[in-house]
């Protein structure tokens, strides 16, 4: 069955940097695009960064663009999301996600097809 399991995530001061990093497995890798999507408590979840197949073409939302950047390893089957200069407000639970060829649009979480389980990043004041 497919597996997305997510990994680095912390409590980090604010101004410090984290990179969290995804592993799939159970699917063919290099034929899904990969996002990241976070969850802040009573919020939605919101769309973070997506990266296209072969990582030639990367989207980040507005409040992080410059700040994360997201990068895949089709080796390794492995999707990392670097993030730096980190805010109170970046603190959530943040989750990897995969979408099939043709499946929807990159940013809207609801046309994904598989998601791992989380990861907690708190950023202190």
């Amino acid at each position: 069955q497919v597996q997305l399991v997510e990994s680095g995530g912390g409590l980090v001061q604010a101004g410090g940097s984290l990179t969290l990093s995804c592993v799939a497995s159970g699917l063919t890798f290099d034929i899904y695009t990969m996002g990241w999507f976070r969850q802040a408590p009573g919020k939605e979840r919101e769309f973070v960064a997506a990266i296209s197949r072969s990582g030639s073409r990367t989207y980040q939302s507005d409040s992080v663009k410059g700040r994360f950047t997201i990068s895949r390893d089709n080796t390794k089957n492995t999707v990392h999301l670097q993030i730096n200069s980190l805010k109170h407000e970046d603190t959530a639970v943040y989750y990897c996600a995969a979408q099939k060829p043709g499946s929807g649009t990159y940013y809207k979480g609801e046309e994904y097809d598989y998601w791992g389980q989380g990861t907690q990043v708190t950023v202190s004041s």
